[in-house]
């Protein structure tokens, strides 16, 4: 089968066409990603308002280039994905819309895709990830460790409690003027600081739970940056290298916690899969290696393009549950929030 996904839910306009043979494996057909870094450069964030506008006015135009890269017309689709949630509501509703009007005129199943749940499910588009497999979760919006036992099917051991990782290092970027998007920025500067001259704390180290705190972090981060205001350059290196650090022995412990807890419940991973933005960080990439090495599992990390958002993955997640028989009426609404354990009710229903 071959299936449009359409993804709007922050600040890139993004569509795809993939293909999915009846063994389950997948092949990407078009990948068009359109980022709108730059109108929210000057805010240091992405503006809602805005990135919905700038939505509206690219989707078609994404939607006409990746049709014609992939050689195909309407007519050839067998189902078109939209992400309708979560994320920001008035981008999911330029996306979910478009793919509706899509599906009416050319008759084809419309298939409302949880963001996450694309995320949790690109390995197996890549790599023909079997379930069941460890899945950590980390982006802008979102850190979670899940045990993805199969389409709609997400066991969650742990998540953040407030900010998510990728969030927590725009903050920091933010706060010592580095400029948006914040993460690459700060994984910039920490190669050439001293990631031990700040004692910086490791939230939640050591608790039996698999969850995520980020906010004491940030604010530990200020705190050693006001003392020594006005900061130099090599002032923000050590800082951006010692807050990485930090974060790194977060998700090792934290990581450790969530795989100990699936190995309680469904024995020993055979992958541990990344997914988000965040995982395009090479520190936090390095431990992801060990941990999984540590388990004997093999570590499955997609290609940095299909880690952040994309409409490969959401035309994929669309395309396994179609073949599922898993459709959604053309009065789906678009959501902000969408648990993941939602998309299991709805997929057991």
């Amino acid at each position: 089968m071959v299936i449009l996904g359409i993804e709007t839910t922050c600040d890139e306009t993004a569509a795809a066409l993939v293909e999915r043979t009846e063994d389950g494996h997948g092949r990407i057909l078009s990948n068009i990603v359109l980022s709108q870094v730059a109108e929210h450069a000057e805010f240091g964030g992405v503006v809602p308002e805005i990135a919905a506008r700038a939505h509206v006015e690219a989707l078609d135009h994404v939607i006409a280039k990746a049709m014609a890269e992939a050689k195909l017309s309407f007519d050839a689709l067998d189902g078109v994905a939209a992400a309708a949630g979560p994320g920001l509501i008035g981008g999911v509703i330029v996306g979910l819309t478009t793919a509706k009007a899509i599906a009416l005129t050319h008759d084809k199943p419309l298939i409302a895709v949880n963001h996450l749940e694309a995320h949790a499910l690109t390995a197996r588009l890549t790599d023909a990830t079997p379930f069941p497999y460890c899945l950590f979760l980390a982006s802008g919006g979102h850190t979670q460790i899940l045990a993805v036992r199969g389409v709609g099917d997400y066991l969650r051991f742990g998540g953040t409690v407030d900010d998510a990782i990728g969030e927590a290092f725009d903050k920091t970027a933010k706060l010592l003027g580095l400029g948006y998007p914040g993460g690459p920025q700060v994984e910039k500067e920490a190669v050439r600081g001293d990631a031990k001259r700040f004692a910086l704390p490791r939230p939640m180290a050591g608790r039996h739970n698999a969850d995520f705190s980020l906010s004491g972090l940030k604010t530990a981060l200020r705190l050693e940056a006001e003392k020594i205001a006005p900061l130099s350059d090599q002032d923000v290196a050590d800082l951006c290298a010692s807050f990485q650090q930090a974060v790194v022995d977060v998700v090792m412990d934290r990581l450790r916690a969530g795989l100990r807890m699936f190995r309680e419940r469904l024995g020993t991973p055979k992958a541990l899969v990344c997914a988000g933005g965040v995982a395009a960080n090479q520190a936090i990439r390095k431990v992801l290696h060990r941990v999984a090495f540590e388990v004997g599992a093999d570590l499955v990390a997609p290609p940095p393009a299909l880690c952040t958002d994309n409409g490969a993955m959401i035309a994929w997640a669309g395309a396994e549950r179609l073949a599922l028989g898993l459709t959604d009426p053309l009065d789906v609404a678009p959501r902000a929030r969408w648990p993941l354990s939602e998309v299991a009710k709805a997929a057991r229903s």
